[in-house]
């Protein structure tokens, strides 16, 4: 069975950083890309970024591009999200997923394993 789980979550101030990190059941990554979301009270799930199966392609939504940085280490099944100069409207709840096939993209439906998610809050 997949499992995926996120780590790192916490509180932080404006314009700190915190690391993310996602632990998969053995060989879960292998050969798939994968992906980070979140959501925020009240809204949808947002795409946040993603990773093709060997690291060397990624995608960023506008509003983290050049804040986040989205990596990946097979050996370990681990894909982790460094986040930088976070806002206030980086809060909310992260998820990673595994896309379901090579896929990499902020297609939600694309992925078919979730994590349970880990809490971001950023004050100003």
């Amino acid at each position: 069975q997949v499992q995926l789980v996120e780590s790192g979550g916490g509180l932080v101030q404006a314009g700190g950083s915190l690391r993310l990190s996602c632990a998969a059941s053995a060989r879960t990554f292998s050969g798939y890309s994968a992906g980070w979301f979140r959501q925020a009270p009240g809204k949808g799930r947002q795409f946040v970024a993603a990773i093709n199966w060997s690291g060397e392609g990624t995608l960023y939504t506008a509003s983290v591009k050049d804040r986040f940085t989205i990596s990946r280490d097979n050996a370990e099944n681990t894909v982790y999200l460094q986040m930088n100069s976070l806002k206030p409207d980086d809060t909310a709840v992260y998820y990673c997923a595994r896309s379901s096939g090579t896929y990499y993209g902020p297609n939600s439906y694309e992925y078919n394993y979730w994590g349970q998610g880990t809490q971001v809050t950023v004050s100003s």
